[in-house]
């Protein structure tokens, strides 16, 4: 913290020296006492017109429960509410009100997904104003960013910052200046984690080490928000040691009255297999989709979400990662559209859909996995509880197991613990799932981070700690294993043409990520080979004709040839 202040200063001093233009943008943001006040008009006028349904009044008590319990005294919080319950409105109400009481200068959004921070910090902006609410994240346009909420961004210093789980994880352990610039703005926050259950497990140890640290010296409130509680509280495993979060306050109170709350909010049953182990094969699956008008169904590797697709009729909507960001948003609002003016659509998709995408289907299905992914799918069902009866979601074991690895102990995990339970989705049983997977997981801390800052964790008990060797490990995405294409599509083969003829200006560059997919190296080998993938500029790839890029399906990669473990999402 004292680097981050002292870079920052440096940063700061030089730019009013050299750039006073730039110096004297910074800063006239509103207080945290106007912001509250803004929220609450918002709220009033949202509530006025809003339909009166039993969703709509359970997600305004739980609302006012956030504004009760905000006035608590500093800590850590979890937040469980249904999925489709409103947390992202909520969870606001809560920081505004705990930063007005306790003097806090800030609120920080950590999402996991670039695809869900446009889409909350467009409600933020709504709530509390435009010019409020600073993005952080590597897909803001550069068009859609003000010099005010560009300089905001490198140093943390707006009212509202939302940002990735990406960008705020590595940050704090990141040991390059520019990266730890805005660290000491951090102090005197609240910081909410939305859908925490995406913490990577391989890095839950220095994670929450690092959440405890930020609590217990810095003056950091944080709020777990999630449908499926992650189980971060310090305990007790088979006489071992979880080191935890200590003291999480649930703000929807005890264990009962969250229990009521998620009964209240029952808008679908959870159909499981009658054989647990039974497996379907994707003619069988398709031809139950063909038989509904609008249905959704998740798959978890994009192999199996194109093979399904194949097996559909034409109009059959496909989603995955293979698709561009601009792609993928276009096909959403189509859907939507669809399902809001009572259209026939059906959609094939890998789990992406299952974080910050509203979906609103009568029929869900769920290829087998752990038991937060079913829960986040079911959410996709029913959402407003229109429908007269509950709706359907049904959970099949697909013809291919999902990949080695976690993905595979996830769904093993839910395997093992919903035999023979009552109600397999029940609140309690999501802390039953992520004890267990946590204790089947390799390791929750894969690079020895813990170690590596502990001052007197090596052989000759000398005070040594290795920030950079920890910075340089801390890598929640492994850049190594992955190669950037940007693809023409849309307006991707302009720019292309512009990087090639002008090369990377920031602009471009920014603008360009709307049309990137990623790729594991070897598949990029391959599409090289192939000549799908040419350099336009140095180290900088994209496909070479949009001939190898699919209006339905993305980029064309011949997958047969890789091992399945890279086809997530």
């Amino acid at each position: 913290m004292l680097y981050s202040s002292l870079v920052d200063a440096d940063f700061l001093d030089t730019e009013r020296y050299m750039e006073l233009d730039k110096a004297l943008i910074r800063g006239g943001y509103c207080s945290i006492t106007e912001l509250l006040e803004r929220f609450n008009l918002f709220i009033k006028q949202l509530d006025e017109k809003s339909e009166d349904t039993k969703v709509n009044e359970i997600r305004r008590e739980i609302r006012a429960k956030c504004i009760q319990m905000a006035k608590e005294k500093q800590g850590i919080f979890s937040l469980s509410v249904p999925t489709g319950g409103g947390k992202t409105l909520s969870s606001l109400a809560f920081a505004l009100e705990h930063a007005k009481t306790h003097q806090l200068k800030r609120i920080i959004y950590v999402i996991p997904y670039t695809s869900i921070i446009e889409q909350n910090a467009d409600v933020f902006r709504s709530a509390i104003g435009e010019d409020q609410v600073v993005e952080h994240h590597s897909s803001i346009d550069e068009d859609d960013a003000t010099p005010k909420s560009r300089l905001a961004a490198e140093n943390w210093d707006a009212p509202v910052i939302v940002t990735t789980s990406v960008q705020f994880f590595e940050s704090l352990f990141a040991a390059k200046s520019s990266r730890c610039r805005k660290l000491h703005n951090i102090v005197d926050s609240v910081v909410i984690l939305d859908e925490a259950q995406l913490v990577p497990v391989e890095f839950v140890a220095p994670i929450l080490e690092t959440m405890q640290l930020l609590v217990d010296h810095y003056h950091v409130s944080f709020v777990i928000s999630t449908a499926t509680q992650p189980a971060f509280k310090e305990r007790i495993v088979d006489g071992h040691l979880f080191k935890g979060l200590k003291h999480i306050k649930e703000i929807m109170g005890g264990s009962e009255e969250v229990k009521l709350l998620y009964q209240s909010l029952i808008r679908n049953h959870v159909q499981f297999p009658d054989d647990i182990n039974a497996v379907s094969s994707w003619e069988e699956i398709s031809e139950e989709l063909k038989s509904y008008d609008q249905v959704l169904c998740i798959v978890s590797d994009r192999k199996s979400c194109r093979e399904l697709h194949n097996m559909m009729p034409k109009g059959t909507y496909h989603l995955s990662a293979l698709m561009c960001g601009q792609h993928r948003s276009k096909i959403i609002k189509e859907i939507k559209k669809k399902l809001k003016d009572s259209e026939s659509v059906r959609v094939v998709s890998t789990q992406l859909v299952e974080a910050g995408v509203d979906f609103d289907f009568p029929v869900v299905y769920r290829a087998f996995a752990g038991l937060d992914s079913i829960a986040q799918a079911a959410g996709r069902c029913n959402r407003e509880g229109k429908l007269s009866r509950r709706g359907k979601v049904v959970v099949f074991n697909p013809p291919r197991k999902p990949p080695e690895g976690l993905l595979r102990k996830a769904a093993d995990t839910t395997r093992s613990i919903v035999l023979d339970v009552e109600d397999p989705m029940a609140y309690s049983m999501f802390e039953k799932y992520f004890v267990e997977l946590y204790w089947k997981a390799n390791s929750l801390d894969k690079e020895g981070i813990t170690d590596l800052l502990n001052p007197y964790h090596n052989e000759l008990k000398e005070c040594s700690i290795y920030f950079r060797t920890a910075a340089q490990k801390f890598r929640i995405i492994d850049d190594s294993t992955q190669k950037t294409i940007f693809v023409r599509y849309g307006e991707g083969e302009n720019l292309i043409n512009l990087l090639r003829a002008k090369g990377p200006d920031r602009w471009l560059m920014r603008k360009l990520q709307r049309y990137t997919v990623n790729v594991y190296t070897n598949q990029f080998k391959e599409l090289r080979l192939r000549g799908a993938v040419e350099e336009v500029y140095p180290q900088i790839f994209a496909l070479s004709s949009n001939l190898y890029y699919s209006e339905d399906t993305g980029l064309l990669v011949d997958e047969t040839s890789y091992d399945p473990e890279y086809f997530i999402v």
